[in-house]
């Protein structure tokens, strides 16, 4: 088993452990398109409590990546809702999982297709 597809059954498993509902086949697109970042501790999980990196991820991911122009305050709210579904105890927010409930949330898993 390569280290990408460990990466891919360790989602899977967070995400079936949390009741995310997403399906297996698009957390593999997603974890795919992040590309090399999941191997870095850091950069493969999303601080919620970081409002520097939320900023981040509204701005990179949900402006550029997904080309959404709604207005931030929609943003804001759905990350502020993809925190709370993954668990404020949650110490391991995967970003790959993180993007593909935003990405589940509006309309936009074609991206990944």
């Amino acid at each position: 088993m390569s280290k990408r597809d460990e990466k891919i059954a360790l989602y899977t498993k967070a995400a079936k452990d949390l009741g995310l509902g997403l399906d297996e086949n698009f957390i593999e697109k997603v974890t795919v398109g992040l590309g090399p970042s999941i191997y870095n501790r850091d950069a493969e999980s999303v601080s919620c409590s970081d409002a520097s990196e939320l900023e981040r991820v509204k701005t990179n991911f949900l402006k550029k990546k997904l080309g959404l122009s709604n207005d931030d305050s929609e943003l804001d709210a759905a990350i502020k809702e993809v925190c709370e579904k993954m668990g404020s105890s949650n110490r391991n927010k995967y970003r790959a999982l993180f993007y593909a409930l935003l990405a589940k949330k509006f309309g936009k898993e074609d991206i990944y297709a």
